[in-house]
């Protein structure tokens, strides 16, 4: 068996969540693809008394393994989040992967700028986690939107 059909047959799994609560309650944005491939979407705003946006869809190998190139580009698998600040009143990201053999936990509070990033003691794991999370919601965003035709947030 070649070496990119094993890694490919390798468990991968992939979840963020980004969200407060505020004026407005429980707000959030998560996205995960489970193992089986299945992207699920969730978006709860209560602004303007929106609701809750859900959506679910299959993807394809080469997406799940575009996922899986962006992850390892990233070398986010070799960072610690020991030192990064935790959560506040201004919410929590969380980012699991299970990716290579290795599974990976992060939490940390809301990441507004990279100006806040480098005042950090560890600035290079968190620009990393900071990039990377903006490649996957671009990413997700633009499945979603694609595949659904809504205007995420």
């Amino acid at each position: 068996m070649e070496i990119e059909e094993t890694a490919r047959l390798q468990e991968f799994y992939l979840r963020y969540y980004s969200g407060h609560k505020g004026r407005f309650g429980h707000e959030f944005l998560e996205f995960e693809i489970k193992p089986n491939s299945k992207l699920r979407y969730a978006n709860n705003s209560h602004y303007k008394n929106d609701g809750i946006i859900c959506k679910e869809v299959f993807l394809n190998t080469c997406v799940v393994d575009e996922f899986k190139r962006i992850i390892n580009d990233s070398e986010i698998l070799k960072e610690d989040d020991t030192n990064w600040p935790d959560n506040d009143k201004g919410g929590r990201q969380e980012l699991e992967i299970v990716f290579n053999n290795v599974h990976i936990n992060f939490v940390t509070n809301k990441l507004s700028s990279l100006t806040n990033i480098s005042e950090t003691k560890d600035p290079n794991g968190l620009r990393k986690f900071y990039y990377l999370v903006q490649d996957l919601k671009a990413f997700v965003f633009s499945l979603i939107g694609l595949h659904f035709r809504i205007k995420p947030i």
